[in-house]
């Protein structure tokens, strides 16, 4: 993979920190009709500042993505995919949801 379109979870820490974020939709639409309540965007970024990558997805397309698990300050668990668009310097919301634990072991593995 090309080393420019690699990203780190810093980088996307950066980019919230600066402001440069851009929520796709899908994350809008799913942060505001997640079934456990809905998801605010001080809470994305609770998440990601707290957060460790769980999942790559470096073949994802336009540009890889990872999914990032975070707790908020309240101790909300989150998911949070995201994406680098280095031409840009622009970090993306892919998608955002709470992770139900039918799915998942410890908000981290997959059951």
């Amino acid at each position: 993979m090309d080393e420019e379109r690699q990203c780190g979870i810093e980088t996307i820490r950066r980019c919230f920190e600066s402001g440069s974020v851009l929520y796709t939709y899908h994350a809008r639409f799913e942060m505001k009709h997640e079934e456990l309540g809905q998801i605010r965007e001080h809470e994305v970024y609770e998440a990601i500042r707290t957060g460790e990558v769980i999942e790559n997805y470096p073949d994802d397309t336009p540009y890889p993505s990872m999914l990032i698990f975070g707790t908020t300050i309240s101790g909300r668990p989150l998911h949070v995919v995201c994406a680098y668009n280095p031409d840009q310097d622009l970090g993306i919301k892919v998608t955002v949801y709470q992770p139900n634990p039918s799915f998942w072991i410890d908000h981290r593995r997959r059951k």
